[in-house]
């Protein structure tokens, strides 16, 4: 099979495999400029509620396919910018399921999620300066908000790898599971992700990625959708909630 993103939903979650197992699964250029249509598609599904991101087999992303980026320097890493960005801009609960390797650009679409659950053996680079690469100022950016200033310095600086312990540790990683319970635990999250308000996802995450502009807009929705008085409603009945606000598709 070609290097490329496998894609597909169940029970209102979907799931983006990074499919390269013959390099660890390092993003083509081709991949890297099919991330962001995909997810563009995958945001306009209102059967979507969550998304999830992994890499197929033991490796989440080793990073980039040199090979296949044949243009300059400049233009393999805005193909990469762009699909980070396009990740993080997605208006749905992301998770990265990281199993082995996630280093540089892999690093990238890990940091661009919401959040990250890790297997035990992980390990976590970015790796800029073994290749005398500039980091892009937006990745920076996102990564010292995980993991802060010094660990980010760390990372950046040496470009040494850490285990999932250490990412645990510095907020690069939520959640470290037992091998062999990663699978279990991210279909269980992901269906507790997609059983609450859209609506309440939606402002939060806008809220927590800066845009405290738009709390005059997330206060009226509230106010004019049905997800709050179902809420207390269901608290109150002691049964699970209803929620139907739900995220204008893009056309």
């Amino acid at each position: 099979m070609e290097p490329q993103l496998l894609h597909g939903v169940t029970d209102a979650v979907a799931t983006v495999v990074i499919h390269h197992p013959a390099k660890r699964n390092a993003m083509t250029a081709a991949m890297w400029a099919a991330l962001p249509p995909l997810l563009d598609g995958l945001a306009a599904d209102p059967g979507v509620r969550a998304l999830v991101l992994t890499g197929e087999g033991g490796t989440f992303c080793a990073g980039a396919d040199i090979s296949t980026l044949r243009g300059s320097p400049e233009e393999a890493q805005g193909l990469a910018v762009r699909a980070e960005e396009a990740l993080a801009a997605f208006p749905k609960p992301t998770l990265a399921a990281i199993r082995g390797h996630c280093v540089g650009g892999g690093s990238q679409l890990a940091a661009a999620c919401d959040l990250r659950f890790a297997e035990e053996g992980a390990l976590f680079g970015v790796t800029p300066a073994k290749l005398g690469i500039v980091y892009p100022a937006s990745s920076t950016r996102r990564l010292v908000s995980l993991v802060g200033p010094a660990a980010a310095k760390y990372l950046l600086f040496s470009g040494e790898l850490i285990d999932a312990g250490r990412a645990l540790r510095t907020g690069l990683v939520d959640e470290v599971l037992p091998e062999g319970e990663l699978a279990k635990r991210v279909a269980e999250f992901t269906r507790i992700l997609a059983s609450r308000s859209q609506l309440t996802q939606a402002a939060a995450k806008e809220f927590a990625d800066g845009r405290t502009d738009r709390d005059a807009h997330w206060t009226e929705q509230m106010r004019a959708g049905e997800d709050t008085a179902e809420g207390v409603a269901a608290f109150l009945e002691r049964r699970p909630p209803r929620f139907t606000w739900a995220l204008p598709g893009r056309g």
